[in-house]
């Protein structure tokens, strides 16, 4: 491996790594601090959301350190792919592909990343390659891919309860409809103050 291929995977690690650490502490010092970040993993039907908010926080944060110093990095890989599915599948799912409508493709990438780095390794400037320990190629991505899918698993498993949607209002029945008195057009008012005006102004 050249001195370039070991540069940029030590530019992967240190930019994945920042990104992972500034989303953990986000969760715990950003504006809604640990109490709204538990309010919006309760929002997405995860129970215990003070729980879930410190997890995220050690979780994100850990796997960030662990990336820039290149140490353990399969386990680091697998913590990004695991937040990384968490976030997609519960919060950015719904809203399709694109990240301009919050969507799955940011998370998406970085789990890629995440994974590709686990196949490929740390790179001889990390503390895995001075201590000896080489745990890449199908292994590594492996290892990554396996343990994520465990983890988020066992999470959602547990924690995942959603509450039930809200069952549409029954349609009315042919006798209802039938036996209905006719209703009287309505006489739209020819002056502004319509209750919808009326609230708009007390805004």
């Amino acid at each position: 491996m050249s001195d370039a291929d070991v540069a940029v995977l030590l530019l992967v690690r240190v930019v994945v790594g920042l990104i992972m650490i500034m989303h953990g502490l986000n969760h715990w010092r950003g504006g809604g601090r640990i109490e709204g970040t538990a309010r919006w993993f309760t929002g997405l039907g995860l129970r215990q959301g003070v729980l879930q908010a410190w997890m995220s926080v050690l979780t994100e944060v850990g796997a960030g350190v662990l990336l820039i110093l290149g140490l353990l990095t399969p386990l680091a890989c697998a913590a990004v792919i695991s937040v990384m599915l968490v976030a997609g599948l519960l919060a950015h799912r719904p809203n399709g592909f694109f990240v301009f409508k919050d969507g799955y493709e940011y998370v998406l990438t970085l789990a890629v990343v995440a994974l590709a780095l686990a196949v490929l390794g740390p790179g001889r400037w990390s503390v895995d390659h001075a201590a000896g320990i080489d745990l890449t190629g199908w292994t590594g991505g492996g290892t990554a891919l396996g343990a994520a899918v465990v983890a988020t698993g066992g999470l959602l498993g547990t924690f995942w309860r959603p509450e039930p949607k809200a069952d549409a209002e029954p349609a009315a029945d042919a006798e209802s409809i039938v036996g209905a008195e006719p209703q009287s057009p309505v006489v739209e008012p020819e002056s502004g103050n319509t209750p919808g005006s009326v609230e708009q102004e007390a805004r």
